[in-house]
């Protein structure tokens, strides 16, 4: 806990100083144009992967990169979704998986999670990206557990199009949606193009978007 005291102190030392003027302006606003939905393993970083000062990305954090559908009572994770886009107006929105995830690692290899009731509650709304990977055949447990996180991504973007404020802003041709996989050891991101519904090395095609705005694709 000390280190992060101390790294508290540098940053009112040395590095807030240099950024007043910013501080300034978001002490009384924000104006994020994006929505960035990834997990709370502490090597994903989403300022740091994608150079954001602050006040630029929205972040929603949780095991597994996780957005229910909408329901009835919708979380904590539902509602910030709906303030991100009715309120900031975000025009994008991320969901970034990523390599070697805990979450994800324990459906792929079946992991007992009695003890942790909530886990496998949560874990719960990734069923469908079970299902599918079960349906392919790997030849390695790492294999198993990259296509697992790729179609969990899949799974999560087909759930956050159920929530009725993503459902407008697609509808009305100002959000795009967008399905990362971040490879932690490579510093890579492969990104899914919705035309293809496969993942391509974002580097080589940086403007690859997984679901379109309906102004966006002309209909």
């Amino acid at each position: 806990m000390r280190d992060i005291i101390d790294g508290f102190l540098r940053f009112q030392r040395e590095a807030f100083p240099q950024r007043v003027e910013l501080f300034k302006r978001l002490a009384t606003s924000q104006n994020p144009k994006a929505l960035f939905v990834t997990c709370s393993d502490s090597r994903v970083v989403p300022e740091l992967l994608t150079q954001r000062e602050p006040g630029e990305l929205f972040v929603i954090r949780n095991a597994g990169n996780i957005v229910p559908s909408y329901g009835p009572e919708p979380g904590g994770v539902s509602a910030t979704v709906e303030y991100a886009v009715a309120v900031l107006g975000v025009q994008d929105i991320v969901i970034c998986g990523h390599s070697d995830c805990g979450a994800m690692g324990a459906i792929s290899r079946c992991t007992c999670l009695d003890h942790m009731p909530a886990v496998a509650n949560w874990l719960r709304h990734a069923d469908a990206a079970k299902a599918i990977n079960a349906a392919h055949s790997f030849d390695t447990p790492e294999a198993k557990l990259d296509g697992l996180v790729r179609e969990n991504v899949i799974a999560q973007l087909a759930n956050l199009r159920t929530h009725p404020s993503v459902a407008l802003a697609l509808e009305q041709g100002r959000m795009n949606l967008h399905g990362w996989v971040y490879d932690i050891g490579t510093g890579g991101i492969d990104a899914l193009d919705g035309a293809t519904r496969k993942f391509v090395p974002l580097a080589d095609s940086p403007s690859t978007v997984a679901v379109a705005s309906r102004k966006a694709d002309g209909r």
